[in-house]
């Protein structure tokens, strides 16, 4: 790719034009005035010159100036004339740049000479200053359409943005109310034991009651926290947060048989011997897999393909890519960012792209040893 071309500044490329233009104009009324410089005229020249350049002057005063000298001294200040009125046709001062180029043309029919306006040809001033006002009016609707086009352009990046870190944020969300149901079932059972323990305590030691009883008051206690600590990071709205899920992916690829879709799927190892997070990780990313086949690739067969470790586990969903049809790659959306804040938010990766003729959804999680036991072979469902 080659880099963009550096294009000169309006300002500098016009700061130009006004010194060639005020030049030229000394320089031509030098050579009326038969060669001299010391006249009314050059000073005229300098003048409108720096009228034009000077920044932060009224605006009307530069073009009045322009007109003035024009009308005065004749076409050796068309164009800085010319100038004067593409800058207030530029900012749609279209009435300004007509009324002052009509006065200039009067006044110099008034006052004659040799340099009249009138002298070139009959309509050549008037025809160079309609040109003027017609340049004017392109420059200015240009420069407000490019300038319109960059803060759309700023617009939709800052949108963008800010969809993305929603994605996330929803995301975690999940990932929150996911956790909570999974980890309080847990704590519960171990409330519900230490508490059996507890009513027994007359037939046990002592330090073994007092540790069941401890040990049930923590396990309350932490269920309560994490209850309060999990509520806050779920959405605003009860409504919007997709009911929590068991990972259980037989359920998942029979709903989406049921919805018409071809789908294989091969599981190797126990899905229970390893992290509540890691299946719900899985469960997510088949299920965003199937959604993007159904969506974009409706009636191609999808693998799936379900490894749990160690060392890792592991879930690929592929399709076939179809010529003269949208990919799932193509526009992955904002499913995939959510989706990647989750695998990350787990220490795993995420691989989202076209190989070999196929659209693939991959997961790579890294898998504790300790949770693992003697796995199974593939199954093919």
């Amino acid at each position: 790719m080659q880099p963009p071309r550096r294009r000169l500044p309006t300002a500098l490329v016009r700061g130009g034009l006004v010194l060639a233009a005020g030049w030229t104009a000394a320089l031509n009324t030098a050579a009326v005035a038969g060669g001299s410089f010391a006249t009314a005229g050059s000073a005229a020249a300098v003048a409108t010159s720096a009228a034009l350049l000077v920044p932060r002057v009224p605006w009307w005063a530069p073009p009045a100036v322009a007109a003035a000298a024009a009308g005065w001294f004749g076409w050796p200040f068309l164009f800085l004339l010319v100038i004067a009125v593409v800058d207030l046709a530029g900012r749609r001062r279209v009435a300004w740049a007509v009324g002052l180029g009509v006065a200039a043309l009067a006044l110099s029919a008034v006052v004659g000479g040799p340099a009249t306006l009138w002298v070139p040809q009959q309509f050549g001033s008037p025809l160079v200053l309609v040109l003027g006002i017609v340049v004017g009016l392109w420059s200015g609707s240009r420069r407000r359409l490019i300038t319109a086009l960059e803060q759309q352009v700023t617009q939709r990046d800052v949108e963008r943005g800010l969809r993305e870190e929603q994605a996330r944020a929803s995301e975690r969300a999940r990932i929150a109310a996911e956790m909570h149901d999974v980890l309080a079932h847990r704590l519960s059972l171990i409330a519900l034991h230490t508490g059996v323990l507890e009513a027994t305590s007359n037939s046990l030691p002592p330090k073994v009651a007092e540790r069941a009883a401890l040990l049930r008051t923590a396990s309350t206690e932490a269920l309560d926290d994490l209850r309060s600590v999990l509520t806050v990071l779920r959405e605003p709205d009860p409504t919007e947060v997709e009911p929590p899920t068991t990972g259980d992916l037989d359920e998942l690829v029979a709903a989406a048989r049921a919805a018409g879709q071809e789908v294989r799927l091969v599981v190797t190892g126990e899905a229970a011997l390893v992290p509540a997070a890691h299946r719900l990780a899985v469960h997510r990313v088949v299920r965003e897999g199937l959604t993007n086949v159904r969506k974009h690739a409706g009636g191609a067969t999808s693998a799936v393909e379900v490894t749990y470790g160690p060392p890792l586990t592991t879930a690929t969903v592929r399709s076939p890519l179809r010529s003269g049809s949208a990919s799932p790659a193509a526009d992955p959306g904002f499913g995939i960012v959510g989706l990647r804040e989750r695998v990350h938010a787990v220490g795993g990766t995420l691989d989202v792209g076209a190989r070999h003729g196929e659209w693939v959804l991959g997961l790579h999680l890294p898998t504790p040893e300790h949770r693992s036991a003697p796995g199974t072979g593939a199954v093919v469902r």
